[in-house]
């Protein structure tokens, strides 16, 4: 009998690279749709969009009563401030809504004396001081998860709390395990092995490592050493299951008859990988189907699954390989904690330049979101206050160590193109992880300065020059090389309620006492932006109402004005038409993206690919309020909203 003799091996990787360029996986791999509750380890196949915004109103975020706050801003040690009950102060315990007129929540503990009908306070708190605000966590419409996410607990929560019944998500990859040999005995017959038998228990090696991962393993009985019963077995397997791998007989013996019937059926891509043990695992394909020649030796077989049949099996079914790791993260912003309690922060993590920055995330024990973005999470020791920022600190992975050379750290301001940045990303045979810190336009400028950021979108209008970012770049990093990428032209203006019921027309319109605006933080351009039309207006900032009610996105802006906390906010008109507002345009400018050229890499090199796809762009498009005249062109000084 001729023996199966290898003598070529071949490395892991080419391996690996050699039978996916074989297989096609979406013809073997399908999509279903499956209710949420039961899509926890599954694969998004399509990007899921929140329906409903969390929370849906203004709650307490501590037991005490709501108050206006300018009531208490006088309020000091020894000169106490009275606020009646039912009239200046309303009892809340934790998690309820604001009563209407308002604004913050006085702390039981700062009540120093209560009357019955009225209360004492020497605290003053500030607006929305221990207060949840309306979509804080979810907004409505926002990109909830990308496809290619693969699902886990809090993605479930998250997706039930935002009205997602359902999903469609990839098919879990199915297979066969086909134990072969005339000694080997089937465990569930509970035999006694006599001279030259073993219980076959390989079957449930590969099955215990595959089946948490949310692979459907199915085993046969043992089949006889036969070319024709073994191939006959893995025939019939074929037409089921997406991947079929015999157990035994891939190496040298007389007896060893997997390479021939793989042969049989199909074509062996692999005979021998450069390993040890595991060396004489079989890869090949028959039927557009995986086959696995799975070495007897129980080690051989763990290894060979473990380096060969797990990352195929992932792969098939887009879905992230297993990996835990520790690795050293610099923070990207300091963090604050309080004393005796040992914090666990989770963290967004991606590499930046050769270092791994991690992004702290929303710390709020109602912040589901914080769990579905954490990649890591890191440890403030009860005896510190906090860690500075650029400290080096140790961080447990959520998921695999390579995620974080896949994941694209963008610190800046806030634009719902991102979102579309990230699905695309995401989409893409070797998927792009997008982490984003809204922190406005300057605050990307100091990220990009410190080196804690690969990319930052920005839109500063310096009226001066009538030129975008420009200006501010040269300002502030004035020895830093950077590149300048237009990501969209867009519009901003003046979000207002369906049928703009107050009839404000403009940014005058702001300084009337019955509008109520929704502002942005400082340093966001849209901020800027605002500034400079209230100055064109000869409006000061105090006689807004509202100046100093800051969010950090568009979509919070937006969300504020679609659930009435606001009249009014600044924003872009995607935002807008995402709630279903009125928008009263005010001004055209340009978000760019920016990166610093010393940090350049090839995930810098996928993201200007898509950028200039002009299918991307048509996807910009459909979003309505955007120009993509010179999306994904490299911008020059001067350029303004059109080439020079």
């Amino acid at each position: 009998m001729k023996r199966n003799v290898y003598l070529h091996m071949l490395s892991v990787e080419d391996a690996l690279r050699r039978v996916q360029a074989a297989l096609d996986r979406d013809a073997i791999i399908g999509t279903e749709t499956v209710p949420s509750p039961e899509a926890l380890g599954r694969v998004l196949a399509e990007p899921v969009f929140a329906r409903f915004s969390s929370p849906t109103f203004h709650g307490a975020a501590m037991d005490g009563y709501a108050v206006r706050a300018a009531d208490t801003f006088t309020a000091r040690p020894g000169a106490p401030v009275r606020l009646v009950k039912g009239e200046s102060a309303f009892a809340v315990n934790t998690g309820n809504p604001l009563p209407p007129g308002t604004d913050a929540v006085l702390m039981i503990e700062h009540v120093v004396q209560d009357t019955g009908d009225a209360l004492e306070t020497e605290t003053a708190v500030f607006p929305m001081q221990h207060v949840r605000r309306i979509g804080e966590d979810i907004v409505a419409t926002e990109l909830l998860l990308p496809r290619g996410r693969h699902l886990c607990a809090a993605d479930v929560a998250a997706m039930l709390t935002a009205g997602i019944w359902e999903v469609t998500v990839w098919q879990r990859p199915r297979l066969c395990f086909i134990p072969t040999g005339d000694e080997v005995l089937d465990f569930r017959a509970r035999p006694a092995p006599a001279a030259g038998q073993v219980i076959e228990s390989n079957s449930q090696l590969v099955a215990g490592l595959l089946r948490p991962l949310g692979i459907e393993v199915t085993v046969t009985p043992p089949v006889p050493d036969t070319p024709d019963a073994l191939a006959e077995a893995v025939g019939r397997a074929l037409q089921e299951f997406h991947a079929v791998a015999i157990g035994a007989g891939s190496s040298a013996g007389a007896k060893d008859y997997s390479r021939m019937v793989m042969e049989r059926l199909g074509e062996v891509l692999v005979h021998g990988m450069n390993i040890m043990p595991g060396k004489p695992t079989l890869l090949g394909v028959a039927g557009g189907r995986l086959l696995i020649g799975v070495p007897g030796y129980p080690v051989s077989a763990a290894v060979c699954v473990e380096e060969a049949v797990v990352p195929l099996l992932c792969w098939l079914g887009h879905m992230p390989q297993p990996e835990r790791p520790e690795v050293e993260v610099e923070l990207a912003r300091a963090t604050p904690s309080k004393l005796g309690t040992n914090e666990y922060l989770r963290l967004a993590i991606g590499r930046v330049g050769e270092r791994l920055v991690g992004m702290p995330l929303g710390r709020g024990a109602g912040l589901i979101s914080t769990m579905v973005r954490a990649q890591g999470v890191t440890i403030i020791p009860a005896e510190s206050e906090g860690i500075e920022a650029g400290a080096v600190v140790r961080a447990r992975l959520l998921g695999p160590r390579a995620e974080l050379d896949r994941t694209v750290i963008i610190v800046g301001s806030h634009d719902n193109l991102l979102d579309l940045l990230a699905d695309e990303l995401m989409g893409q045979e070797e998927p792009l992880r997008v982490a984003s810190s809204h922190v406005g336009s300057m605050g990307g400028i100091t990220a990009l300065r410190d080196g804690r950021t690969l990319l930052a979108g920005m839109h500063l209008f310096d009226p001066e020059s009538g030129d975008f970012n420009f200006p501010f770049l040269a300002k502030y990093l004035p020895q830093v090389a950077v590149t300048c990428v237009n990501l969209a032209i867009r519009q901003q203006g003046l979000m207002v309620a369906k049928g703009n019921p107050l009839k404000i027309a403009g940014v005058a319109d702001l300084a009337r006492p019955d509008v109520r605006f929704v502002n942005r933080q400082r340093g966001a351009g849209t901020r800027i932006l605002l500034d400079h039309a209230l100055r064109q207006a000869g409006i000061a900032p105090a006689q807004v109402r509202g100046y100093e009610h800051e969010e950090f996105t568009h979509m919070a802006v937006a969300a504020n004005v679609r659930t009435g906390a606001a009249d009014c906010g600044l924003g872009i008109l995607a935002a807008a038409r995402a709630l279903d507002l009125d928008f009263i345009p005010l001004a055209r400018e340009r978000y760019d993206l920016v990166f610093r050229e010393d940090a350049a890499d090839a995930r810098i090199e996928r993201i200007l690919a898509v950028l200039q796809r002009p299918d991307f762009h048509k996807r910009i498009q459909a979003l309505g309020g955007y120009e993509t005249t010179l999306t994904g062109q490299v911008m020059r000084p001067g350029m303004g909203l059109g080439a020079s």
